[in-house]
């Protein structure tokens, strides 16, 4: 399984109209924490004329909520929610905050100028792909060591420690996705001799 997310906070701002848009995204991993986030924002920006918050998380973007504050129903907080998913963007928090310019922008015009304003936000936050990764502590013999070692810069996995005594004892991390595919090129390579002595699942 893999999705996107970003890597920090990103904070933009965009005129559109003489109205002003700024706007936040942040990683986020439960509800909680971005409610949290839009209180502490509305707070900070309590004199603003709307403070239109999305978010969504979970790997499969199980949670999902929004609101548009006052915004025409849809033109606000929707879009920006429909972009985060169809981008596969999840685990963030964003709000964009109007303070109104005079100018009424149109329901055209709030959906392109919301979106726009969180799309910039999120391209400050540094969006990042997140997979489930595998580590494998293994034991082999000196025979296999290079080998493995040659295995790796194809790219299959990546060595990220080794250490020498009796035998050599090697780190590899890997897609969980590709496990099956690993597990066997190894075996085969060490003719059955390899020892998985840890196997730890992460993200990364």
């Amino acid at each position: 399984m893999s999705y996107k997310t970003i890597r920090k906070e990103g904070i933009s701002e965009l005129i559109v109209e003489k109205s002003k848009f700024i706007a936040y995204a942040k990683p986020v991993s439960t509800r909680e924490e971005a409610m949290d986030y839009f209180a502490s924002l509305r707070k900070r920006y309590k004199d603003a004329t709307h403070h239109v918050p999305s978010l969504v998380v979970g790997d499969a973007f199980q949670v999902q909520w929004t609101s548009d504050d006052g915004e025409p129903q849809g033109t606000s907080g929707p879009p920006i929610v429909q972009m985060l998913v169809k981008e596969e963007i999840t685990n963030v928090a964003v709000m964009v905050i109007r303070y109104f310019g005079g100018i009424k922008l149109g329901p055209g015009g709030l959906i392109r100028a919301y979106t726009q304003a969180a799309k910039m936000a999120l391209a400050k936050a540094e969006p990042i792909l997140v997979r489930d990764m595998v580590e494998w502590t293994l034991q082999v013999d000196y025979t296999y060591h290079q080998k493995i070692e040659q295995m790796s810069i194809t790219g299959m996995f990546e060595v990220t420690e080794v250490s020498y005594s009796d035998v050599v004892t090697m780190t590899i991390l890997f897609p969980e996705s590709q496990i099956v595919e690993i597990q066997s090129s190894l075996i085969d390579l060490t003719s059955g001799s390899i020892k998985i002595l840890s196997e730890v699942h992460k993200n990364a």
